[in-house]
Protein backbone atom coordinates (compact mmCIF):
# COMPACT_ATOMS: atom_id res chain seq x y z
CA UNK A 1 0.00 0.00 0.00
CA UNK A 2 1.36 3.67 -1.03
CA UNK A 3 0.21 6.51 1.39
CA UNK A 4 0.45 10.02 -0.64
CA UNK A 5 0.84 13.43 1.48
CA UNK A 6 -0.10 16.65 0.46
CA UNK A 7 2.04 18.50 3.46
CA UNK A 8 0.40 21.06 5.75
CA UNK A 9 -2.57 22.04 8.07
CA UNK A 10 -4.81 21.91 5.24
CA UNK A 11 -3.40 19.18 3.18
CA UNK A 12 -4.80 15.52 2.95
CA UNK A 13 -3.60 12.00 3.22
CA UNK A 14 -4.33 9.05 0.62
CA UNK A 15 -4.19 5.71 0.90
CA UNK A 16 -3.52 3.48 -2.92
CA UNK A 17 -3.17 0.16 -3.68
CA UNK A 18 0.20 -0.92 -5.51
CA UNK A 19 -1.90 -0.87 -9.11
CA UNK A 20 -3.42 2.80 -8.04
CA UNK A 21 -6.98 1.69 -6.62
CA UNK A 22 -7.73 4.52 -4.41
CA UNK A 23 -8.33 3.06 -0.70
CA UNK A 24 -9.01 6.27 1.28
CA UNK A 25 -8.36 9.31 1.39
CA UNK A 26 -8.18 11.68 5.01
CA UNK A 27 -7.73 15.39 5.49
CA UNK A 28 -4.21 16.29 7.53
CA UNK A 29 -4.99 15.56 11.54
CA UNK A 30 -4.13 18.83 12.67
CA UNK A 31 -4.42 20.72 16.06
CA UNK A 32 -4.55 24.26 17.14
CA UNK A 33 -1.81 25.88 18.72
CA UNK A 34 -1.77 29.72 19.76
CA UNK A 35 -4.35 30.06 17.63
CA UNK A 36 -2.99 28.45 14.51
CA UNK A 37 -3.48 25.23 12.93
CA UNK A 38 -0.12 22.97 12.82
CA UNK A 39 0.29 19.45 11.40
CA UNK A 40 -0.42 16.60 14.55
CA UNK A 41 2.70 14.81 14.78
CA UNK A 42 0.63 12.12 16.58
CA UNK A 43 -2.04 11.91 14.32
CA UNK A 44 0.37 10.99 11.23
CA UNK A 45 2.07 8.65 13.79
CA UNK A 46 -1.38 7.26 14.51
CA UNK A 47 -2.44 7.19 10.85
CA UNK A 48 0.43 5.47 9.57
CA UNK A 49 0.49 3.08 12.42
CA UNK A 50 -3.18 2.50 11.78
CA UNK A 51 -2.49 0.88 8.02
CA UNK A 52 1.48 0.14 8.08
CA UNK A 53 2.13 1.52 4.38
CA UNK A 54 4.60 0.09 2.12
CA UNK A 55 5.78 4.04 1.18
CA UNK A 56 5.26 7.48 1.84
CA UNK A 57 5.08 9.62 -0.76
CA UNK A 58 5.65 13.47 0.04
CA UNK A 59 5.46 16.12 -2.04
CA UNK A 60 8.26 18.26 -1.50
CA UNK A 61 7.96 21.77 -0.59
CA UNK A 62 9.56 25.36 -1.27
CA UNK A 63 9.11 28.65 -0.80
CA UNK A 64 6.43 30.47 -3.24
CA UNK A 65 6.12 34.07 -4.89
CA UNK A 66 4.41 36.30 -2.66
CA UNK A 67 4.06 33.46 0.52
CA UNK A 68 5.13 35.14 3.79
CA UNK A 69 8.34 33.82 5.71
CA UNK A 70 6.72 32.52 8.36
CA UNK A 71 4.47 30.83 6.50
CA UNK A 72 7.53 29.36 4.33
CA UNK A 73 8.78 28.03 7.34
CA UNK A 74 5.49 26.63 8.82
CA UNK A 75 4.79 24.38 5.46
CA UNK A 76 8.65 23.20 5.50
CA UNK A 77 8.57 22.17 9.13
CA UNK A 78 5.16 19.98 8.85
CA UNK A 79 6.65 18.49 5.74
CA UNK A 80 9.85 17.50 7.72
CA UNK A 81 7.33 16.54 10.73
CA UNK A 82 5.45 14.11 8.51
CA UNK A 83 8.93 12.56 6.66
CA UNK A 84 10.27 12.35 10.58
CA UNK A 85 7.34 10.39 11.47
CA UNK A 86 7.64 8.59 8.41
CA UNK A 87 11.11 7.81 8.91
CA UNK A 88 10.95 7.13 12.25
CA UNK A 89 8.63 3.88 11.96
CA UNK A 90 11.19 2.78 9.67
CA UNK A 91 8.58 3.48 6.25
CA UNK A 92 10.52 4.18 3.37
CA UNK A 93 9.79 7.70 1.98
CA UNK A 94 9.75 9.63 -1.38
CA UNK A 95 9.92 13.13 -1.56
CA UNK A 96 8.50 14.31 -5.36
CA UNK A 97 8.70 17.60 -6.01
CA UNK A 98 5.33 19.15 -7.16
CA UNK A 99 6.04 20.19 -10.40
CA UNK A 100 8.08 16.69 -11.14
CA UNK A 101 5.09 14.25 -10.62
CA UNK A 102 2.30 16.67 -11.87
CA UNK A 103 4.36 17.17 -15.34
CA UNK A 104 4.78 13.43 -15.49
CA UNK A 105 1.66 12.20 -14.35
CA UNK A 106 -0.70 14.97 -16.67
CA UNK A 107 -1.71 16.54 -13.53
CA UNK A 108 -2.69 20.55 -14.16
CA UNK A 109 -1.25 23.12 -12.29
CA UNK A 110 -5.08 24.45 -11.68
CA UNK A 111 -6.53 22.75 -8.65
CA UNK A 112 -10.09 22.93 -9.75
CA UNK A 113 -8.91 21.47 -12.71
CA UNK A 114 -7.01 18.84 -10.43
CA UNK A 115 -9.88 18.01 -8.04
CA UNK A 116 -11.86 17.81 -11.44
CA UNK A 117 -9.26 14.69 -12.51
CA UNK A 118 -9.84 13.09 -9.05
CA UNK A 119 -13.36 12.89 -10.17
CA UNK A 120 -13.00 10.92 -13.67
CA UNK A 121 -10.76 8.40 -12.05
CA UNK A 122 -12.60 7.68 -9.04
CA UNK A 123 -16.08 8.65 -9.91
CA UNK A 124 -17.48 6.16 -6.63
CA UNK A 125 -15.25 8.81 -4.23
CA UNK A 126 -16.59 11.79 -6.44
CA UNK A 127 -18.26 12.85 -2.96
CA UNK A 128 -15.00 13.34 -1.69
CA UNK A 129 -13.45 16.03 -4.01
CA UNK A 130 -16.53 18.07 -4.46
CA UNK A 131 -15.98 21.32 -2.18
CA UNK A 132 -13.23 23.72 -3.27
CA UNK A 133 -10.92 23.53 -0.21
CA UNK A 134 -11.05 19.65 -1.07
CA UNK A 135 -7.84 20.27 -3.76
CA UNK A 136 -5.39 18.72 -1.32
CA UNK A 137 -7.35 15.72 -1.09
CA UNK A 138 -7.20 15.37 -4.96
CA UNK A 139 -3.51 16.23 -5.15
CA UNK A 140 -2.52 13.28 -2.66
CA UNK A 141 -4.59 10.98 -4.51
CA UNK A 142 -3.72 11.69 -7.84
CA UNK A 143 0.40 12.10 -6.62
CA UNK A 144 -0.45 8.25 -4.86
CA UNK A 145 -1.96 7.09 -8.10
CA UNK A 146 1.41 8.62 -10.38
CA UNK A 147 3.58 6.83 -7.58
CA UNK A 148 1.82 3.86 -7.85
CA UNK A 149 2.12 3.80 -11.60
CA UNK A 150 5.82 4.46 -11.95
CA UNK A 151 6.78 2.14 -8.95
CA UNK A 152 8.20 4.72 -6.92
Amino acid sequence: MICAIDPGAKGAIAWLSRDGHLIDVQDMPAIEVRGKLRVSAAGVAALLKARVPNLVVIEGVSAMPKQGVASTFTFGYAAGLIEGVAAGMGVPVQIVRAADWKRKAGVPADKGAARQMAVRLWPGAADVFKRVKDDGRAEACLMGRWAALHSC
